[in-house]
């Protein structure tokens, strides 16, 4: 039996992403248009679910590219928003609005490279930010015991998921890739023994984005 399920939404495509600059809270415009299509599709996926099987709660973080996707996926669903500014991305620190590629050559590689270090002056450390955001997820999970919840979150976000709740050791060099749009979900099962057990049933499940993805081709 499924008891807790945790599903996530990568935020859609923003200008800073296609800009290459790190997209701290004074650099985030939102999404292009293509964002916003993608936002969409998964909008209208997520529609049929919740027609079946309804959440109980949708999550953003506070940065406009989480909180648009967010506001498009709670009018599809009509299902009030929570902005929660602990589900944030990392401080980026002096890193804000400078490009990625400047950015990782300055810190000879990008958060992960070094996790215990800063990237840039006043960041976080990668390791500093799982811990942080791990805590903060794990008391989400025992506050939605029993309950659907859905995240536009971001990358980011998905990955201390997955350390947290496959006991990855912080520092791994092991990583997943997220793309915009993407669904990831995660169940908490319950067997007739009693034994939990969470499973991963998708990551970076684009299925819906198929489509869009023909039509730009063409």
């Amino acid at each position: 039996m499924i008891t807790t399920e945790l599903v996530f939404v990568r935020h859609g495509e923003a200008q800073c992403n296609v800009d290459g600059l790190v997209g701290g809270p004074r650099t985030c415009t939102g999404l292009t248009n293509r964002g916003y299509a993608q936002v969409e599709r998964v909008a209208l996926r997520l529609v049929a679910e919740h027609r079946e099987k309804p959440f109980d709660a949708l999550y953003a973080g506070p940065r406009i590219r989480l909180r648009q996707t967010g506001e498009i996926i709670s009018q599809a669903l009509r299902l009030p928003m929570c902005t929660d500014d602990r589900l944030d991305g990392p401080v980026h620190g002096a890193a804000d609005g400078r490009p990625w590629a400047e950015v990782k050559t300055a810190a000879h590689g990008g958060p992960h490279a070094h996790p215990d270090k800063p990237w840039a002056a006043g960041s976080d450390t990668w390791n500093g930010y799982v811990e942080r955001a791990g805590d903060f997820m794990r008391e989400l999970i025992e506050q939605h015991e029993g309950e659907r919840v859905l995240f536009a979150a971001h990358g980011e976000t998905v990955i201390v998921a997955h350390t947290l709740l496959l006991g990855i050791p912080l520092g791994s060099a092991a990583g997943f890739t997220v793309s915009h749009g993407s669904i990831t979900r995660w169940q908490h099962h319950l067997n007739r023994l009693g034994q939990r057990r969470w499973m991963l049933d998708r990551h970076n499940d684009t299925e819906h984005l198929a489509a869009l993805e023909q039509e730009a081709a063409s």
